[in-house]
């Protein structure tokens, strides 16, 4: 239970240290997508980056060459998906989440706060968060793709072009 052999924690820093350098290298050769701001989709893949990082060290059945390229294929899928998506608009759709409007000029939507199941009182940190002592203040709150809140002052709407596409907006 303690311990079983030197040779399986020679196999652990060996191949820890070599799939650690592998995980550095894939993430470097993916790009900067697949370090960014998560969302749903991201999420997945970085859990199963993960998640396969963590077999390669662990278990003996898996050989360093299978775990790399594992990691390889994921962040070639990763990139692959990004690739459509950005490309094609309706494949977007199927991967990431739309954006919501949650709050219009101070008043909340319940509706699509009870869908994304979103409190007021997440609603009231996020303004807080942003600066602003006044929900009546704010033109706008957005639940984005990536689960954060973004907070629109009513002083720095302008003609609200930056909500073109959020569900509930211009609907």
């Amino acid at each position: 239970m303690w311990f079983d052999s030197w040779s399986d924690l020679v196999r652990v820093l060996v191949v820890g240290a070599s799939a650690y350098v592998t995980v550095v290298l894939v993430l470097r050769l993916s790009g900067k997508r697949t370090l960014a701001k998560l969302n749903a989709f991201d999420l997945v893949v970085t859990v199963a980056l993960g998640s396969t990082l963590a077999t390669i060290l662990l278990s003996s059945d898996v050989s360093w060459t299978e775990g790399a390229l594992a990691l390889a294929l994921l962040a070639v899928l990763q990139t692959a998906v990004a690739w459509v998506t950005s490309h094609w608009p309706v494949a977007r759709k199927w991967v990431t989440a739309r954006p919501t409007l949650l709050l219009r000029d101070g008043s909340p939507i319940e509706p699509a706060m009870r869908s994304e199941r979103v409190s007021m009182d997440e609603v009231r940190q996020a303004v807080r968060a942003s600066g602003s002592g006044d929900v009546s203040s704010v033109a706008a709150v957005v639940l984005e793709s990536d689960g954060s809140l973004s907070i629109i002052p009513a002083q720095k709407f302008g003609n609200g072009s930056s909500l073109s596409g959020v569900r509930g907006y211009g609907e």
